[in-house]
Parts: structure tokens; C-alpha cells; sequence
């Protein structure tokens, strides 16, 4: 294989892996910038990667990844309601919530598997974008790609646009500040949080309909294999803005896709650092850009009545 279609492949590999990461990120950021830290984001994502397999068994892939959508508001309902509604503590509250996911979805997968006939979905089709996809490199890594990545370019400018242009995206980022001043300008932190939490939660579902229906075509206990915190990780190594949030995950996806470069070259790397190796990178990375902009400052806090 020549030099340039090996950086080729592999960087179509790291757009791909980043892919479920992003719109998990994107959910991620959305919920810490209204002050809610979401350690359930990886039950989320469980609940949509085997809610979409389910759905797109019976309709195909759209209804799989609006069905996985579904099955991480759902969570997100049930998240916000402990986290706003009983002012539960927050990680305590996620990693029970995980937890739940990962269990559920175990066992229903094994009644599931009872009654189907295969548990392989048909592969999702690659869609090139006319002159784009012929560009050296660049082309084949992001405009050679399935739909549901090219939804991910439109989320994250949508994303900004709320968050620095609209009225609601300044609402949402003052409840993540400064909760009193959302009461005195007439809204309700608590509500804004529920709809921010829900939000997030459908975005994060539709990251592991992602995985099931689109990369692996099947379902498999425990696929997202910690996907959910390392989006958490990624959210605060973006610095919780959109543009830093988009490119972290690029760079997890590209840690990931290292696997595939090491095939292609004929490393003899063991696997099990590949999988470290995102881990390790949060870590250093972290520890690097300390301080360089602050959390939300009531990031994990619950809401407090009154004054």
C-alpha cells in the first residue's frame, strides 16, 4: 500500500471512531454547561445502541438511530427527575444509572436473542460527497463517510449558534454559572437543566445507535466499552466549547483508529496498549491544559430554593 493510502484509511478510520464519541461529547456539553455533570452518559449510551439495534432490525437504519435517540432521552428523563427533581447527588446518581443501562440491556439482548432469526443488520452504505471525496486524503476521511457523520458536521455549528446566538444557548450557559441570575431575568434553572439533561441524553443515545447500527452492524453486551466516559473526559479536555469539544473527539478517534494504522504497517503493537492508549492521553492532556479555562462554576452542584 502506498504512504497516501495508508493516511488515507487511516484517517477515515479516526473520522469514524470519533463519530458515536462526538455525539456523546455534544450531549456531554450541553448538560455540564447548564451545571450537571452526567456520569450516566455511558447507560445512555448502552440503552441507544441496543434500542436502535431493535429498531432498525424492524425498519431500518433511520428508525434504529431515531429509535436509539428515544431510548437515551428516555434515560435522560429518568436521570433529570433523580438529579433535579430529588436533588439526588449527581455522580452518585450516573453511576447507578450505568449501571442500570448495562444490566438492562444485557438481559434484554438475551430474550431478544431467543426470537430472532440472525442478529446481523445489513451494512450501512458509505455516501460520498461529489468532488469532495476525491480531494487527497481529506476527501476519503471526511466526505466518504455514512450519513449520520455528515449529521455530525451540522451539530456542532448548530450546537455554537445556541449556545453565543440565541437567547435560550445564554440561558442555558448562565444556569451553568450563576442559577440565581436565570431566576431574576423570569426563567427556571431546574427546568433548563431537565431540558438540557433530556437533550443530552437523546444525543448520547443516538452516539450508540451509532455503534450498533452503523459501525458494527449487531448488538454485543457492554459495546460501548467505557465510550460514555471517555466522552466526559473529552468534554472537559474541549474546555467546554464547541469547537474544543469537536476537536478532542477527533483526537480520540484518531488514538483509536492507531489500531488500524498499526495493521496497515505491520507494527506488532499489543492491543491492550491501543486501548489504553485514549486513557493515557486524557491524563497527559489534561494535566497539560490545567487551568487554561475553568469549569462551569456550578457544575455538580444541585440548585439551591432560594437565595
Amino acid at each position: 500500500m502506498s504512504p497516501d493510502s495508508i493516511l488515507a484509511g487511516f484517517a477515515a478510520a479516526a473520522v469514524r471512531a470519533a463519530t458515536p464519541l462526538a455525539f456523546a461529547a455534544a450531549g456531554e456539553l450541553l448538560v455540564e454547561r447548564a451545571g450537571v455533570i452526567n456520569i450516566g452518559i455511558e447507560g445512555m449510551m448502552i440503552v441507544g445502541a441496543y434500542a436502535g439495534y431493535v429498531a432498525a432490525h424492524a425498519a431500518g437504519q433511520g428508525a434504529g438511530l431515531l429509535a436509539g435517540a428515544a431510548g437515551g432521552a428516555a434515560m435522560g428523563l429518568m436521570f433529570a427527575a433523580l438529579v433535579v427533581g430529588l436533588r439526588v447527588q449527581q455522580v452518585i446518581a450516573g453511576t447507578a444509572l450505568s449501571m442500570l443501562g448495562l444490566a438492562l440491556t444485557a438481559s434484554l439482548h438475551r430474550a431478544h436473542a431467543a426470537i430472532i432469526q440472525t442478529d446481523s443488520l445489513p451494512p450501512v452504505a458509505i455516501t460520498r460527497v461529489p468532488l469532495l471525496a476525491d480531494t487527497p486524503v481529506i476527501g476519503p476521511a471526511f466526505f466518504a463517510q455514512p450519513m449520520a457523520t455528515y449529521l455530525l458536521y451540522l451539530l456542532f455549528p448548530a450546537i455554537a449558534w445556541v449556545f453565543y446566538r440565541s437567547v435560550a444557548g445564554v440561558a442555558l450557559r448562565a444556569t451553568g454559572e450563576a442559577p440565581m441570575a436565570v431566576v431574576a431575568a423570569g426563567h427556571s434553572p431546574a427546568r433548563i437543566q431537565a431540558l438540557a439533561i433530556v437533550a443530552g441524553g437523546a444525543l448520547a443515545g443516538t452516539g450508540g445507535a451509532i455503534l450498533s447500527v452503523v459501525h458494527a452492524g449487531t448488538f454485543v453486551d457492554g459495546m460501548t466499552a467505557g465510550r460514555g466516559f471517555v466522552a466526559v473526559a473529552i468534554v472537559a479536555l474541549g474546555r467546554w466549547t464547541p469547537i474544543g469539544v469537536a476537536t478532542s473527539a477527533l483526537v480520540f478517534g484518531a488514538v483509536s483508529a492507531v489500531q488500524y494504522l498499526a495493521q496497515s504497517l505491520g507494527w506488532r503493537v499489543p492491543y491492550t496498549l491501543v486501548l489504553a492508549a485514549p486513557y493515557a492521553i486524557t491524563l497527559v492532556a489534561m494535566a497539560a491544559f490545567r487551568g487554561h479555562r475553568p469549569p462551569p462554576a456550578q457544575l455538580g452542584k444541585p440548585l439551591r430554593d432560594g437565595p
